[in-house]
């Protein structure tokens, strides 16, 4: 078969969030997020580069993504013609770093794919599950109680997991508060990077709450101090922003620096990487789940796929659409049921159609490249 893909085309789209989300590095109030159209055959996969407005996750901005995307990867993409998904992931990690950004093509290359075979994406990947359990992250605020009444209200939506966001002089009362409250909350807190092995007193008092997991309390890309800690708490750690390719995971296991890993599709370049870290973690007993990054359905529908791997065994945070706006970019919503899933649907690739009205109506900037 000769390359199937004659466009690209890439969005820019501005969607307000629905509250501002504030961690211990910033506060995102809007997104101007990428999204990434490749076409061929008379069929459009979709993906999204779901960058954050700073560099203060990782690296990138929107910025940087739109020129990694538009000076390298895309041109890189159609010069070489790579023909599976596999292999776009191998091509496109010539370009160092820049994961959220090819994630995005990556991604949308799959899900063209699974439509191509009629497969849905989820069962193209591998996926065994029809259901993946589902919770719900939560941001600071600057009021206790509205957390507490937050909390409250997503499980009673039937939510499995609550995840607090925590970052010095925000953490310890929070966890007694909803403790307290709620005694029998599943929850977890991630600390995005905010705090040093001077501060191991701190966890160890939180061993006492019986935590699911603690998430990236160190620096990002640490593996060594996170051994350190993880030798001196009860409290399982789980890795987000050391973890950025199965090398990683690999030296994780060995140095014993978690035992849980969050697996962000766009955080580690896409599908193909994921699936490579969740490979390994299940061979080192290490469980995982899938984290978001505030992604609109697009991004959201592939991290729905990819939790359907078997040892994707944490509730994931995969919230509904209605969670972070008004309006998805979808024409039917991602909806969680009353047991705290969602069900996976039968249709080729991502399972949900974009609409190309609110697209139109949002987009901002786009751009289109045509193979040669």
């Amino acid at each position: 078969m000769s390359f199937p893909i004659d466009e690209i085309n890439i969005y820019t789209v501005r969607l307000e969030l629905k509250e501002p989300f504030r961690v211990s590095f910033g506060t995102v109030e809007n997104r101007n997020q990428i999204l990434i159209e490749v076409k061929g055959q008379g069929i459009s996969g979709w993906g999204e580069s779901a960058v954050l407005p700073f560099p203060f996750y990782n690296a990138e901005t929107t910025t940087t993504a739109l020129h990694i995307l538009e000076d390298y990867a895309i041109p890189l993409f159609f010069k070489t013609k790579p023909s599976t998904p596999e292999a776009a992931h191998d091509l496109l990690n010539k370009i160092v770093g820049n994961h959220i950004a090819k994630a995005g093509l990556e991604m949308a290359y799959w899900d063209w794919h699974a439509k191509r075979v009629g497969l849905p994406l989820y069962r193209f990947l591998g996926g065994t599950k029809t259901s993946v359990p589902v919770g719900v992250s939560l941001p600071i605020y600057d009021d206790a109680q509205k957390l507490l009444e937050r909390a409250s209200h997503f499980l009673g939506e039937g939510y499995q997991k609550i995840k607090i966001k925590i970052g010095p002089g925000n953490d310890r009362e929070l966890v007694k508060l909803l403790k307290s409250r709620i005694p029998s909350i599943p929850l977890m807190i991630d600390a995005n990077s905010a705090y040093t092995l001077d501060d191991i007193n701190l966890f160890r008092e939180l061993d006492e709450y019986d935590l699911m997991m603690i998430e990236q309390p160190l620096r990002e890309g640490d593996l060594f101090d996170h051994a350190e800690l993880q030798r001196q708490i009860k409290n399982p750690l789980c890795l987000d922003e050391s973890i950025v390719d199965v090398h990683d995971a690999r030296d994780a296991a060995q140095l014993k620096s978690c035992k849980i890993i969050n697996i962000k599709t766009a955080r580690v370049g896409g599908h193909t990487e994921a699936k490579r870290i969740h490979d390994l973690a299940a061979s080192r007993n290490i469980g995982v789940w899938c984290g978001g990054m505030l992604e609109t359905g697009i991004g959201r529908a592939h991290n729905i796929a990819i939790a359907t791997l078997p040892n994707f065994v944490y509730p994931n945070d995969i919230s509904a659409s209605d969670r972070y706006y008004e309006r998805d970019i979808i024409t039917a919503p991602v909806t969680v049921t009353r047991e705290g899933t969602i069900r996976l649907t039968e249709k080729p690739g991502i399972g949900y159609d974009v609409d190309s009205v609110l697209l139109q109506k949002l987009t901002t900037r786009k751009k289109t490249f045509v193979a040669q």
